[in-house]
């Protein structure tokens, strides 16, 4: 397959160079095309203002992968690759793998799964692969496991197009518990902006969050909601797979919403 890689961490990310790397290595056709810095929480974000730039770089991945480093975000990526660097289109779009979860509402402001996103927008399959763990170094499992879903997907394509947000427990291959489909969890967050004064006596704020607890089940909840979320199933040691999608509409208040007859309101 002809597969197209990115991520927001930068192009010198171990995660993406590992996913890559070893993509290529059980014969994919490999393109890379990411940020030349990190570029973490930026969410869908793209360049307006600026040109975006866009260089070919060599000796960070194996022989026969291309890749660009570019001066925009993760979607200006995905953007550039589709339109200004590659003459087909990819088979599958890839994000990752990031250094840190994805889960919950963190993939609102996440690069890694807007890069993915990206891909759907463009009607291109995609997968956003994260691993459970800011400060480990360890991928194989990670990327064997992208090796699999891939081949996975070849031999099997998506009835319908949708983003896999998978998320990976940064554990050796033994411990992992197996691997679920999940829905997006609702974290609660303890949101804490820290206030601070630098060495010049200026004033600076630092923006900071600690999880505290996946949101609690609601009794009127449809079948598929009593799926385990994201964040329940990796507190378990289990590989996620949710399936995401960019049409935000709320359905379930469509009808609530059509009883309000907002037309006759003056």
């Amino acid at each position: 397959m002809k597969i197209l890689v990115s991520n927001d961490d930068g192009i010198f990310a171990e995660g993406i160079q590992s996913l890559a790397n070893g993509l290529a290595a059980v014969g994919h056709e490999v393109i890379v095309v990411c940020p030349d810095k990190e570029r973490s929480a930026t969410g869908h974000g793209l360049t307006l203002n600026q040109p975006i730039r866009a260089e070919i770089v060599k000796s960070i991945f194996d022989d026969g992968i291309t890749a660009w480093a570019c001066s925009g975000t993760p979607a200006d990526c995905i953007k550039l690759a589709l339109f200004g660097l590659l003459q087909t289109q990819p088979d599958l779009v890839l994000a990752g793998i990031n250094h840190g979860p994805n889960l919950g509402t963190d993939i609102l402001y996440s690069g890694t799964v807007s890069a993915a996103m990206e891909g759907i927008v463009e009607n291109i399959p995609s997968i956003a692969f994260s691993l459970g763990s800011y400060t480990s170094r360890k991928f194989e499992v990670a990327v064997n496991f992208a090796q699999s879903l891939v081949q996975k997907i070849e031999s099997q394509p998506l009835d319908n197009l949708m983003l896999l947000n998978v998320n990976i427990p940064a554990i050796e291959k033994r411990e992992v518990a197996g691997v679920k489909i999940t829905r997006q969890g609702t974290p609660r967050y303890i949101n804490r902006l820290e206030k601070r004064v630098d060495p010049r006596g200026q004033t600076y704020y630092w923006l900071a969050g600690e999880l505290r607890e996946d949101a609690e089940e609601t009794k009127d909840q449809p079948l598929v909601e009593k799926l385990p979320t994201d964040i329940q199933a990796m507190g378990e040691k289990y590989i996620t797979i949710t399936p995401l999608q960019y049409d935000l509409t709320y359905t379930r208040q469509l009808s609530y919403l059509q009883k309000w007859k907002i037309d006759n309101f003056s």
